[in-house]
């Protein structure tokens, strides 16, 4: 069975992305916490802007957005060569382990630790080590929260958008599809993590929540448009991996919604 899986290039394609995207939520939910500001990024001052009434507003953005907008693109990719139903497995198990993820740095944080390893950093400026861990990977409750959900259902928004797009087009378009998809979603994601995490959470007024979250769709919105040409530069690169005939049955048994028909697909190893 397992040299079977081995020499089958769509399932070890699969198993690949499957991991890469897991992995890729993983890290970007374990730095969220770090900000930083964009325009300095770029030798910049901050923008200082208003918007919805906010004011000194600029593009100060969680680390989280550097990786987010590869795990759209991952997303376009599978559902293209393995459907919607490949996408929502990938999706829950990612949501189940960074619950899991959180729940053991919450265990971590609550664990006593000896009074030598508390100031082992003073010299680098961490005068507590255990105030430090803590406060790396505490997140609120309501952030992890609003992350997880935001997530979860900006996923299922991009496989409904993005597969009735290619019913319509069929397989031209790639760009409509993957970024059109991709623009719908996280407009919903910046929108529900904002709201979960800080209008509940924080009690923000409407208009904070909504200037903020225009602000992170921005960057999202500019970031999908970029990345647009990586989506033509995976496909060329799978169609030489596994073959174009293998691809184009994995992408006909993608659109008959069944991510397991790639299985019956003769081995491509």
């Amino acid at each position: 069975m397992i040299h079977n899986i081995l020499k089958d290039k769509p399932t070890k394609l699969f198993i690949f992305m499957s991991a890469f995207f897991v992995a890729n939520a993983l890290i970007a939910e374990c730095i969220g916490g770090k900000i930083f500001s964009l325009e300095r990024l770029f030798g910049l001052e901050p923008a200082n802007f208003t918007l919805f009434g906010e004011s000194n507003l600029s593009f100060s953005l969680t680390c989280g957005v550097l990786l987010w907008p590869l795990e759209f693109v991952m997303t376009d990719i599978v559902n293209e060569y393995y459907g919607p139903k490949a996408v929502r497995r990938i999706s829950y198990t990612a949501v189940a382990l960074i619950s899991y993820a959180f729940i053991m740095f919450y265990a971590a944080m609550k664990t006593i630790p000896p009074d030598w390893w508390l100031s082992t950093k003073v010299d680098s400026g961490v005068p507590n080590m255990q105030n430090a861990f803590s406060a790396i990977f505490g997140q609120g409750m309501w952030i992890i929260l609003g992350s997880l959900t935001a997530f979860l259902v900006s996923q299922i928004v991009d496989v409904t958008v993005f597969h009735r797009i290619k019913k319509s087009t069929g397989e031209k378009w790639v760009w409509l599809r993957a970024t059109g998809s991709t623009l719908i979603s996280q407009l919903v994601d910046s929108f529900i993590v904002l709201f979960i995490a800080f209008k509940l959470g924080n009690n923000w007024s409407w208009q904070k929540v909504l200037a903020i979250c225009m602000v992170n769709y921005t960057y999202k919105f500019a970031m999908a448009i970029i990345l647009t040409p990586l989506i033509y530069f995976i496909e060329r690169r799978i169609e030489n991996y596994v073959g174009h005939d293998t691809a184009k049955k994995m992408k006909k048994a993608a659109m008959g919604e069944d991510p397991d028909a790639f299985m019956n697909i003769p081995s491509a190893g």
